[in-house]
């Protein structure tokens, strides 16, 4: 079997409310669909994030899919590597594994579904085989103000999640009260975390996490910038609250540093920033060397991105058990099946072939028109 052609279609999903954090307000998932096919007649289907230029996106993964026609795509590890080479090294861009995750991450997705397809096989058993039956994700409640996340998070308490999951970082004085009424609102038994998204140097961090701690927050996430490791290693070596990384830790080079310096007590990991299954994966099994757990990171995706995660979550056996989940967001999926709706905040395991979903394509029709109009109303 061997790949014939890489199709890709930028796509625009609105959400159904604005979704506000520290770096500003997001109104809608920009994606790339990324389409694999092969002389067997099989296709498999991902999607890299499409920001901050889906057109940008969308040139440099058809570069790297060229690198892959012709090849098996059982060839996935070595293809995502080729590809990286020849965007970027070989060219004396030299070394950009951050952004070369973002665009190789729809591209390593489509492999793994094909190849999923090929065998009839789900891409969990084909990473090893499951360790778990189900995924746990958190409450992640929106809103402007702290009343209207609040009353979210209250709900999301009451239908069964047990974790619930605000965004700060917004000024010490919303940020407070955010913390202040979401515990009213959850009870003293939930969860909480709370994530200023890189918007705390570490003596604000310190300010702030001492004052949270009334609140009986769990952990706080990434509150320092991404660009250093020491920083977060600062905050957390004092901190009454246990300290996430996130936006730290895009590669195995990143994990290992962070476990390293013992710069925090759990690290987030998302595909779009690891490049794909077999990374994130790769990421993982350094924690857990290091005895820390992960946790899913979710940003402007649709439900083939939840499909793809789901898979290699159940893999790994230091999977937290509050993990992000985005797709409440939309207005609509593009995935038709299975439902990915949350049972009492867990969503099975899915069963193959490949990442297991099937596609609504008058979905990515509307999705396609509604990218086409973003760019009309923005030219």
């Amino acid at each position: 079997m061997k790949i014939t052609e890489i199709r890709t279609a930028p796509l625009l999903v609105p959400y159904t409310e604005p979704f506000y954090f520290a770096q500003g307000v997001v109104h809608g998932a920009t994606v790339i669909l990324v389409e694999v096919h092969t002389d067997d007649g099989l296709v498999g289907y991902g999607e890299s994030i499409g920001s901050a230029s889906a057109e940008g996106i969308q040139s440099y993964i058809k570069l790297a899919g060229a690198v892959c026609i012709g090849h098996s795509p059982f060839e996935n590890a070595g293809l995502m590597s080729h590809a990286y080479h020849a965007l970027f090294q070989l060219l004396g861009t030299c070394s950009s594994p951050r952004f070369a995750g973002q665009i190789l991450a729809g591209l390593e997705m489509a492999l793994w579904d094909v190849m999923g397809k090929a065998t009839g096989r789900a891409a969990h058993e084909l990473l090893g085989g499951a360790v778990r039956g189900e995924i746990e994700y958190f409450g992640f409640p929106q809103g402007d103000t702290a009343a209207e996340i609040a009353s979210q998070a209250g709900q999301m308490a009451q239908a069964g999640c047990e974790v619930i999951y605000v965004k700060v970082g917004r000024g010490d004085a919303l940020d407070l009260d955010i913390a202040k009424q979401v515990r009213a609102a959850i009870g003293p038994d939930k969860r909480l975390r709370m994530d200023p998204n890189e918007h705390w140097s570490p003596v604000r961090a310190k300010r702030m996490i001492q004052k949270m701690s009334e609140f009986d927050v769990e952990f706080i996430e990434q509150p320092t910038t991404c660009e250093s490791v020491s920083a977060l290693a600062q905050v957390r070596q004092n901190s009454p609250i246990a300290i996430a990384a996130d936006q730290l830790v895009f590669t195995p080079y990143d994990a290992f540093d962070v476990c390293r310096e013992q710069a925090a007590d759990l690290i987030v990991l998302g595909l779009h920033e690891t490049g794909g299954l077999t990374r994130f994966g790769k990421c993982a099994h350094i924690a857990e060397a290091a005895g820390i757990d992960i946790c899913i990171h979710g940003l402007y995706e649709t439900g083939i991105t939840t499909c793809a995660t789901n898979q290699v979550a159940a893999t790994i056996p230091n999977l937290d058990d509050g993990n992000q989940y985005m797709n409440h967001l939309l207005a609509w999926d593009i995935v038709k099946s299975p439902d990915l709706t949350l049972r009492n905040g867990k969503l099975a395991v899915l069963q193959g072939p490949g990442l297991g979903f099937e596609l609504d394509r008058d979905a990515i029709g509307r999705a396609s028109e509604l990218f086409e109009q973003s760019i009309a109303d923005n030219g």
